[in-house]
């Protein structure tokens, strides 16, 4: 066991995070302004989802994407008082999102202090906050996919992304791993297979990841170098512990991003039955399912995932969330899905969660879950 060490601040360009942990969106309604401002108020880096962030406004049903962007406003200004002048507060948009040009532009206009973008090639990020200081990073799993967008930035707006975020294939949610390259990864429907390279299911162990990390290092390296200029790499996906960070340090990254420890918190967005259902899975309950958003998603295997893999879910209402989808088609509304889960429905909701949430045990505030990650707890 690694003996604790004090984290090195987070700097990206001017705006400095004085720990190096982003708390990864995470929606419908999971991160929003509480959970986002607390982290930030820790030092840290905390991030709202504008995942289809209006639901809970009054005329949501009637005009989602105008109370999405009401929504955007309201929570980037709540978090950042909340954070009260410390760590940073920003923004994940999902290139998927069928306004994901508004949102990023709401978000901006805000005052968010970073952008980032994943679910997709956000090609266009550099001319959607080119009048702010909001720092952009996409979120990448591969080396192939940040040698693209850093190609096309640089070629398109002459800029690079102000850091970057590798997101492995132990992570929550959306992947950006096809199913054939999650098995490659070892990981089925019950996670990580029991061969070599797997052998206490930690984040690490993936000595696959580890060779695509250093890839991506130098390819990075290769921006730094071009624009005279530090772009940090943020690992993410199944990292669950201090000893977990050190170990991303190790590899060359300047911080992390963690998300499903973060729904384990007093000041979490979800409702309390939504923590409670990490807190007792089981390593069985771990699943993969298929997503609207057109990628493989991981999440808990309830009643509603089960079903979902059986019949597909009637769609009543379109909430007009995706630039791509077809109510006729898709097996399910993700909406509908990820609000009923985040209202509280446990059984008939959506559940994403990551590789280790099975390793949650109790729900804890921020504040003394960022002193265990920093390992400044007692």
């Amino acid at each position: 066991m690694r003996k604790n060490t004090v984290l090195p601040e987070l700097y990206i360009g001017e705006k400095i995070a004085q720990v190096p942990i982003i708390q990864g969106g995470m929606g419908v309604g999971v991160s929003l302004s509480r959970l986002a401002g607390a982290v930030a108020a820790e030092g840290g880096i905390g991030i709202i989802s504008t995942a289809q962030i209006g639901y809970r406004e009054a005329d949501f049903q009637k005009d989602p994407s105008g109370c999405n962007l009401e929504a955007i406003r309201k929570n980037i200004h709540a978090a950042k008082k909340i954070a009260d002048g410390k760590g940073l507060v920003g923004v994940n948009v999902m290139h998927a999102l069928k306004h994901y040009k508004e949102h990023v532009r709401a978000a901006v206009a805000a005052g968010a202090d970073v952008v980032i973008c994943g679910a997709g090639l956000p090609v266009d990020l550099p001319e959607l906050t080119a009048e702010s200081d909001a720092k952009i990073a996409p979120i990448i799993s591969s080396a192939r996919a940040c040698r693209l967008i850093l190609k096309m930035w640089d070629h398109k707006y002459h800029k690079t992304a102000d850091f970057v975020v590798a997101e492995g294939p132990m992570a929550g949610g959306h992947l950006g791993f096809s199913k054939e390259q999650l098995v490659a990864y070892g990981f089925t429907e019950k996670g990580p297979a029991e061969h070599e390279g797997h052998r206490d299911r930690t984040v690490w162990d993936c000595r696959m990841w580890e060779q695509e990390i250093e890839v991506i290092l130098s390819v990075l390296r290769e921006y730094e170098q071009q624009y005279q200029r530090n772009i940090p790499l943020i690992l993410a996906g199944g990292i669950y512990d201090h000893a977990d960070i050190l170990h991303a340090l190790e590899l060359g990254a300047s911080g992390v991003q963690i998300a499903s420890r973060f729904v384990a918190t007093k000041e979490c967005d979800a409702a309390d039955a939504y923590k409670q259902a990490y807190v007792d899975a089981k390593e069985s309950d771990i699943c993969l399912i298929e997503s609207p958003v057109g990628m493989p998603g991981r999440a808990i295997n309830n009643f509603f995932a089960k079903r979902t893999r059986e019949q597909r879910e009637p769609i009543c209402h379109c909430y007009q969330c995706l630039e791509k989808c077809d109510p006729t088609q898709v097996p399910y509304c993700i909406t509908k899905a990820l609000i009923d889960a985040v209202k509280g429905d446990i059984e008939n909701g959506l559940l994403f969660c990551g590789e280790n949430v099975d390793r949650i045990d109790r729900i804890v505030s921020v504040h003394e879950l960022m002193q265990e990650l920093c390992g400044t707890r007692g």
